[in-house]
């Protein structure tokens, strides 16, 4: 698995409900009987169609989680060092991210790319006096 999933460990971390699954697959709550989370995806049994799978990629946890660890970074290394990771998964499994998964994170990283050299030139500025 990628870096990057090993780092968010949505099997651990994330809080994923029944209605947040039928919210995403756009059906009512009745219509899933259960929900088990596995290592790398989850397995939503449903009384229409039986067994269906759901990457955790695809899930708004998945952004989320990934935003969080762009925001935490504390360093301009750190935050190159997210993106690679954030790229070669995006690469690896391209089918998972879509267009705007892809604009939000690049948002939230530029964002923070931003602040980070910000606060380095006021380090310089204060050091410099």
């Amino acid at each position: 698995m990628s870096k990057l999933f090993n780092r968010l460990q949505p099997k651990e971390k994330f809080r994923i409900s029944v209605s947040d699954i039928a919210k995403f697959l756009r059906i009512p709550q009745q219509l899933i009987v259960r929900i088990e989370c596995w290592k790398y995806v989850l397995f939503v049994h449903r009384r229409d169609v039986g067994g269906q799978f759901i990457s955790y990629r695809k899930l708004q946890q998945w952004l989320i989680a990934t935003a969080c660890h762009i925001q935490k970074c504390s360093a301009l290394s750190q935050l190159l060092k997210l993106l690679i990771e954030i790229r070669e998964d995006s690469q690896k499994y391209e089918k998972q991210y879509s267009t705007q998964h892809h604009l939000f994170l690049s948002q939230v990283w530029f964002q923070r790319w931003n602040t980070l050299v910000s606060q380095e030139r006021q380090q310089l500025k204060i050091s410099n006096k």
